[in-house]
């Protein structure tokens, strides 16, 4: 593990490779799951504000589905995450051709709202979780991205610059060139397996 401040990351970010590759995994990442994308107090907020705009983006099973159980939910672990159609896909995701997309993300890049999407997505397959005295940053290692590793590999992508966005938009710009330095240094030092 490294820390840095008061942040922990798996090594993990460092050493492994990964970039999404949506023509073989179609989006995946969307559509399967035990629950929704978890969401912050003040994404719970964004959400019900910005359904009107988003809304418009959506499938008619979308619209039912966040309609029946509102903007966002409370999981089997008490979770803030964003509703389900059926047991499946997230509620705000729509299809092109047969990859699934994000509704939000779509809105957002039509200039429809300011918030692109949940930083939980945004960052996926990475995960913070915050705890009393620090927070993780983790990596999930999942079958569904098993094309994103092997792109990741053949383009020799790390998993924190293909995070680049996301990461600074979680931990801030400073945190994020501060990782980048460490990977460096752990690179040029042969502690990791990089």
């Amino acid at each position: 593990m490294l820390r840095i401040g008061d942040t922990i990351f798996s090594l993990d970010i460092l050493e492994k490779r990964f970039k999404c590759d949506l023509p073989y995994c179609l989006g995946n990442c969307c559509r399967y799951g035990d629950s929704g994308a978890p969401l912050s107090d003040s994404e719970v907020l964004i959400l019900k504000e910005i359904y009107p705009a988003i809304k418009p983006y959506l499938r008619m099973e979308s619209v039912k589905a966040i309609e029946e159980k509102g903007t966002s939910i409370i999981d089997f672990e008490k979770d803030k995450v964003t509703p389900l159609i059926g047991n499946d896909e997230c509620a705000y995701s729509i299809l092109e051709g047969n990859i699934f997309m994000c509704g939000i993300e779509r809105a957002w890049s039509e200039g429809k709202t300011g918030f692109q999407k949940p930083v939980s997505c945004h960052l996926f397959p990475v995960r913070i979780k915050q705890y009393k005295e620090f927070r993780a940053v983790n990596y999930q290692e999942l079958a569904i991205c098993a094309s994103a590793r092997e792109k990741g590999r053949e383009e020799d992508v790390y998993i924190y610059k293909f995070l680049k966005e996301p990461l600074t938009r979680a931990l801030g710009k400073e945190m994020y060139e501060e990782l980048c330095i460490a990977a460096e240094e752990l690179r040029q030092s042969g502690i990791t397996r990089l």
